[in-house]
């Protein structure tokens, strides 16, 4: 069961309403869920196990992951707001999944609620529900105050017997990576969502990038289990090397067997795209550092969207875990920014930070990092010489003529005249120089802007000897800082 839909729509809080409806646990906290986290109750003797997806637009890929692994999708609209931008996208990704849907039309306790109108939206975006004459069941929620918990898990279990969601216990165990991490007291740590099958103590699990040998099992309450069972989540650590966020994951007779499956998954792999960068193009090299590995593909992922016409962003190295030494003395040789997400500097790292001078910025919120390091590439970029037009005079008379300075009188044909600004000379379409204006004058008292019609005395600096029939182009330059 997937939980998908807009930010701040209320899926974490539909999670936290459904667990206090059944048990009381560790609670998630009311904020931006920023990486999947699995939770599972129980009805009628029947497991019903969540993934709890990101509704921030950074986590695009992770909720498409998301809706991969479930069978079953509830999409949550809030009744008062109604089909937002994340909404169509995780419609795209149940779509794209070939999943049954189930819409929660939470928030009905606002007075503004109009589950009607968030129908006729959806029905827009080809998602008929029953009330309207289609297959999709809908249901009218409250979070807050429980309205419709009951009836949601209800027809949950009603969905999947429709469906004919069944799944073999005894079969080997095999699933999917959900979250992975480096943990600093117990090392490569997963949490794995069993599909088929039964996964136990002692059991060898692999993937195409590592495996271990199950030393311990925990549920998603972190509680010590000796066995999972299909549609269970597990936190397992141990691994070699910290697995690959949406891998597949399987049981292999030992540790020597999982070793060639991921050998032979390695030379399957295509290999990455060089990064091609033209000669003279600017570059910002990066160190990623992150929590964990859902992150880094988060932050990755959006980063590759930021415009690099102008500038190209260089991942030089992406990995979990807090910053260390060799993530500073790599910045240092190769003039690299360091972004930390939800991570700590060790000490010594600090130490040789300050003493090579390499920056390090450490974040708890993917849009900060991203925004901080669009500031980097657009500081990294020349400022633009902009030309902005303001007005055309013609000459109508030249009075005094004083080596490299002339006085002349005009009228303000088009736009505006301000003093201070510079001047380009035409004579017959023909551009014969240009200079600036030392002072404006009318009705012969200094001013500082005439407009269209106006008639004007100018004191002209520059090399051009301006005529009567002149037409000067009144313009400034602006420095502007570099954009993407």
């Amino acid at each position: 069961m997937v939980v998908l839909g807009h930010i701040d729509h209320g899926k974490t809080s539909l999670l936290l309403a459904i667990r206090n409806f059944q048990f009381t646990g560790e609670k998630p906290g009311g904020e931006i869920t920023q990486h999947i986290g699995a939770y599972q109750v129980e009805k009628d003797g029947k497991k019903i196990t969540f993934l709890d997806t990101p509704g921030h637009e950074a986590f695009f890929q992770m909720r498409s992951r998301g809706a991969k692994v479930a069978d079953i999708a509830i999409l949550v609209i809030d009744a008062s707001q109604g089909v937002q931008a994340q909404t169509k996208e995780a419609i795209a990704d149940i779509k794209q999944a070939g999943i049954q849907l189930i819409v929660a039309l939470n928030k009905i306790d606002k007075p503004e609620a109009n589950p009607e109108r968030v129908k006729g939206q959806l029905q827009k975006e080809d998602v008929l529900v029953e009330s309207l004459g289609g297959k999709i069941p809908s249901i009218e929620i409250s979070a807050k105050t429980n309205k419709g918990i009951q009836e949601l898990l209800e027809l949950i279990l009603l969905v999947a017997e429709m469906e004919g969601l069944k799944t073999e216990a005894d079969k080997s165990g095999e699933g999917v990576v959900i979250e992975s991490y480096l943990d600093n007291l117990r090392g490569p740590t997963a949490t794995l969502l069993l599909t088929q099958g039964t996964l136990k103590v002692g059991d060898v699990v692999g993937t195409a990038s590592a495996s271990t040998k199950i030393k311990s099992l925990e549920d998603f309450q972190k509680k010590q289990i000796s066995q999972a069972f299909a549609s269970d989540p597990v936190i397992v650590f141990g691994f070699n090397q910290v697995p690959r966020v949406g891998e597949e994951f399987r049981v292999f007779q030992d540790l020597e067997s999982a070793a060639e499956y991921a050998q032979a998954s390695k030379k399957l792999e295509k290999t990455p795209k060089v990064l091609e960068i033209s000669e003279g193009q600017k570059v910002l090299n990066l160190i990623l550092k992150t929590d964990v590995l859902g992150s880094a593909e988060a932050i990755e992922e959006i980063l590759k969207s930021l415009p690099q016409e102008k500038i190209v962003l260089r991942i030089l190295k992406s990995e979990v875990g807090n910053i260390n030494e060799s993530d500073v003395k790599l910045a240092a040789s190769s003039r690299a920014l360091i972004l930390g997400f939800r991570v700590k500097t060790d000490a010594l790292a600090k130490r040789i930070a300050e003493r090579e001078k390499t920056k390090i910025i450490t974040f708890e919120i993917i849009y900060d990092l991203v925004e901080q390091v669009r500031k980097f590439m657009e500081k990294i970029l020349s400022p633009e010489e902009v030309r902005r037009e303001l007005g055309k005079v013609k000459v109508l008379a030249k009075f005094i003529s004083d080596k490299n300075r002339q006085i002349i009188g005009g009228r303000v044909i088009e736009g505006e005249v301000k003093k201070g600004a510079m001047i380009e000379v035409f004579r017959s379409e023909e551009s014969m120089g240009r200079g600036r204006m030392i002072n404006l004058q009318r009705n012969k008292k200094d001013i500082d802007e005439v407009q269209k019609g106006d008639e004007c005395g100018i004191l002209f600096e520059g090399d051009v000897k301006i005529e009567e029939g002149d037409i000067l182009l009144i313009f400034v330059e602006e420095r502007i800082k570099g954009e993407l």
